[in-house]
């Protein structure tokens, strides 16, 4: 019988609603922190730690779990991470900022587990001429998951409070990895669903480095690893503080700034999906990603300018042109990650680049809450950061390579 998808449709669906709900997950505390911080005593910039919180949770499970990850299999290995996020939420359920940063850091590893393990099942899968495009679906997972957030968690949180809202939240995560859990057996290899695992122990600990060592396996993934840390530099900082400084700065109410968000986490779903098409129309990553910076620094600077004053559909405008440039470029940027990695590196060198990703993520937001809890002004903040996306940039001068083939037929 004749086929009505393609083979790697099934792959590509699945990990793109497994990269949707850790996303999800994620987005929960930067989207109604602002209706958290009075009963719990809170400050606004806290959230900067929270967040830094949830990327130690991620960098954390990259280097102790890749080889973990390997052998129970990329769906299985983001699953298992989404019931221990969702079970980690009732943690925020009390006034205490240790309890909060665990449950950040529990809910990190779910989201840490997403790139390396979509990386190996999509280099698996996917066809060489639509690999741009097929990483970019992937990864449109992170900012859809943002607007189911953005569009569900204040309504629910006026209707039930933040506390049955939260809760709500981690069950539809617990309902979304049962549906998926059967699909373990069909896409991840054989090698995977074995029943002994071998688990993090003292010879983990000193392979600690293997990751960011494959890095040098690959022609320019250097630059490409350090690209994605400029560029994430700016977006963490849009993804954790927009919300709270449209609440405080810009008086919008929770619900507003929600609707904003998510304008702008769609525009990300639809960003990256269509940069993923150029890259492979034009047949130039690089190029494609220089274009995304200049879109990423221009955003930026005009979030720092604006003012109570602005009228909405100028906030919604420029929202949606964040989400198209500050939030859609990783899909790109992993794609060439995997293109250039030698094809039994696939899994490391994407551990590897998300590694220094999740630098970022967990440096930015701190020092965006440093700054913004010394001078009190988070408009100076984001014109500081747009800087970041400039400066990627001069690392993708001369990293065009249409040449290399590396990767090609993994």
């Amino acid at each position: 019988m004749r086929r009505v998808f393609p083979a790697w449709a099934v792959p590509v669906i699945a990990i793109l609603v497994l990269q949707t709900t850790t996303s999800f997950l994620t987005r929960l505390i930067p989207i109604a922190f602002p209706a958290m911080m009075e009963p719990l005593g809170w400050d606004g910039s806290w959230i900067g730690y929270l967040t830094a919180a949830t990327t130690i949770g991620a960098l954390f499970i990259l280097i102790v779990g890749t080889t973990l990850i390997r052998q129970i299999g990329g769906i299985r290995a983001v699953q298992l991470g989404l019931l221990i996020g969702a079970a980690s939420v009732v943690l925020f359920f009390f006034p205490s900022l240790i309890l909060a940063l665990i449950a950040s850091f529990m809910i990190g590893l779910s989201y840490g587990t997403a790139s390396p393990a979509g990386s190996e099942v999509l280099q698996r899968f996917s066809p060489p001429e639509s690999r741009n495009l097929v990483f970019s679906i992937k990864q449109a997972g992170v900012p859809l998951g943002g607007v189911i957030a953005g569009l569900a968690i204040p309504p629910l949180i006026d209707i039930a409070g933040w506390r049955i809202a939260l809760l709500v939240a981690a069950l539809l995560v617990v309902v979304t990895t049962c549906l998926t859990w059967r699909l373990h057996g069909r896409v991840d290899e054989p090698a995977a669903r074995a029943k002994t695992y071998t688990w993090p122990n003292r010879h983990t600990i000193r392979n600690l480095g293997i990751p960011l060592k494959a890095l040098a396996r690959g022609p320019g993934l250097p630059k490409l690893a350090t690209v994605g840390f400029l560029l994430a530099t700016t977006q963490s900082c849009w993804f954790t503080f927009m919300v709270i400084y449209l609440v405080d700065d810009l008086h919008y109410s929770l619900s507003l700034a929600g609707v904003v968000f998510a304008i702008m986490q769609a525009a990300g779903v639809a960003g990256r999906i269509a940069l993923g098409w150029f890259a492979d129309r034009i047949g130039s990553a690089p190029l494609t990603l220089t274009i995304t910076a200049v879109g990423s620094a221009l955003t930026t600077l005009l979030l720092g300018f604006s003012t109570e004053a602005w009228p909405l559909w100028a906030m919604i405008l420029l929202s949606a042109a964040a989400g198209a440039t500050a939030a859609s470029w990783n899909g790109v940027q992993i794609a060439e990650v995997a293109r250039r990695s030698p094809p039994e590196l696939v899994g490391e060198t994407a551990a590897g680049s998300s590694i220094v990703v999740y630098l970022a993520n967990m440096v930015a937001p701190v020092a965006f809450a440093a700054f913004v809890a010394i001078t009190g002004r988070f408009d100076h903040a984001f014109v500081a950061i747009a800087v970041f996306s400039l400066l990627s940039i001069v690392f993708l001068i001369g990293l065009d390579g249409k040449e290399i083939k590396v990767g090609e037929n993994a």
